[in-house]
């Protein structure tokens, strides 16, 4: 038998219907790329949560810093869990924040997402999320006006993805804010490759040796890397965790025109100065905190 199996097979790979497994392999397959699903940086918002009590205070004071508009404020429901919350869109030139105030016990894991980012189809950007890495945290749920989710990039970083079901149309910015996000060195390079892969983005710059006083630390350095995409502007801020009030406790920074004359608006509205301006990279910068709590990064152009 084994002479005639051997002739057998001679006679397939003579006729081609037998292959080196080598030779005639087939291409592999490589992975889809994921559709880009960002609108555009004005509908992208800052989660702020405050206390009900604070709300009108606060909002009074972002406008008076950085000029705009409020939405109509109401209480909704926002979670797939019974809640309710006070809700309000807050409209600058240098970004948009969404506000929070609970009058409930607030479900968790809601709080600890830092931006909600509006995307062009839900289930689209849910899936692109998780192809590059994402967890899903909060799966797709209703709300009042479309649909929402939350996710966890490496680093544990949150974000909730939105879409409504008639498309709003806010104004362009003036200037992009950008997200500030704090991660150590064990997570960056996930982080940063997996978000620009799912934001179809670029990093625009990585600077291993950034001024530590950028971080409350002058007489250190540290990386500090810049992405930009259709979502706007994201700072990735790579420490050892070892950081001075109240750097870290920034989720946005706000690019303004001349910082001097918005710290004064600020001050006026009952924003407290918490880092006194500082130059670094080209710009000087600040860190204030407004009524509520709420801390922000505001900075602006030095001129060479």
């Amino acid at each position: 038998m084994k002479p005639i199996r051997s002739a057998l097979l001679a006679v397939m790979i003579a006729c081609g219907l037998a292959a080196s497994p080598v030779t005639f392999a087939k291409p592999p397959v490589m992975e889809a790329g994921t559709p880009a699903v960002a609108v555009g940086p004005q509908y992208d918002t800052t989660h702020v949560y405050v206390a009900p009590e604070d709300y009108d205070r606060f909002t009074d004071s972002f406008v008076a810093t950085f000029g705009g508009s409020k939405s109509k404020q109401g209480v909704f429901q926002v979670t797939p869990t019974t809640s309710q919350t006070m809700s309000q869109l807050v409209f600058t030139p240098v970004g948009t924040i969404s506000v929070f105030g609970f009058k409930t016990p607030m479900p968790y894991p809601f709080g600890a997402e830092r931006t909600g980012y509006l995307v062009t189809d839900m289930d689209a950007a849910v899936n692109a999320a998780r192809a590059h890495g994402a967890d899903v945290v909060v799966d797709t749920f209703p709300d009042p006006i479309g649909r929402d989710a939350v996710i966890q990039w490496p680093g544990g970083v949150n974000m909730q993805l939105y879409w409504h079901t008639q498309a709003p149309h806010y104004d362009a910015l003036q200037t992009v804010p950008e997200n500030r996000v704090y991660v150590s060195a064990q997570s960056v390079h996930k982080l940063v490759h997996d978000f620009v892969k799912f934001s179809h983005g670029k990093v625009v710059s990585d600077d291993l040796k950034a001024p530590g006083v950028e971080i409350g630390r002058p007489d250190d350095t540290y990386r500090r890397i810049r992405i930009e995409s259709g979502f706007g502007k994201m700072t990735v801020l790579v420490t050892d965790g070892h950081l001075p009030y109240p750097f870290g406790r920034e989720t946005t920074g706000y690019e303004v025109s001349k910082l001097d004359e918005t710290l004064q608006k600020a001050k006026a509205a009952g924003v407290t100065v918490l880092v006194p301006p500082f130059e670094s990279d080209g710009r000087e910068a600040a860190i204030v905190q407004f009524p509520g709590g709420y801390v922000a990064e505001i900075h602006a152009s030095v001129a060479k």
